[in-house]
């Protein structure tokens, strides 16, 4: 099992090499290798650490999950859910997300989204209690599915 603990701004690194493992695939699947969590930058990581909520999921020494929470009034605003890809379908993003949620009481709702194709990530989501509020389409090849956990 992992242990989840507060993300520190030396973390950065870590999480930002696990981000870019992670999102590999997404960026396979939308054919975009230019997708904002593959071309974040390190400073940008350290400012999330240091701004907002960032969990990290450890085995051991190693960071093998993150996620970012941000407030904005009283909705958490969810990002960067990332899991190594050998750990992926082990239950990390679950908890991650579970401790995100426990960890900022104080929110009244989540508010998250995900690419229309990611079928995986969707499936967590919905079974964490999001549901769907809108699509948003970007691009030919891209439509953002946004979900939210509480009220409508």
């Amino acid at each position: 099992m992992v242990d989840i603990a507060r993300a520190r701004p030396e973390d950065a690194g870590e999480i930002l090499t696990l981000q870019r493992a992670a999102y590999v695939s997404e960026a396979q699947l939308y054919g975009d290798p230019f997708i904002p969590p593959l071309v974040e930058s390190f400073d940008q990581v350290v400012a999330a650490v240091e701004t907002g909520t960032v969990l990290k999921a450890m085995d051991g020494p190693r960071v093998v999950g993150a996620v970012r929470g941000r407030m904005s009034g009283s909705t958490c605003l969810v990002g960067r859910l990332v899991v190594a890809p050998d750990r992926q379908g082990q239950g990390i993003g679950t908890a991650l997300l579970a401790a995100l949620h426990e960890s900022l009481p104080d929110a009244v709702a989540f508010d998250l989204f995900t690419g229309h194709l990611s079928g995986g990530n969707l499936r967590l989501y919905r079974r964490l209690g999001y549901r769907e509020t809108h699509r948003e389409r970007l691009q030919d090849h891209l439509t953002l599915v946004h979900l939210r956990r509480g009220p409508e």
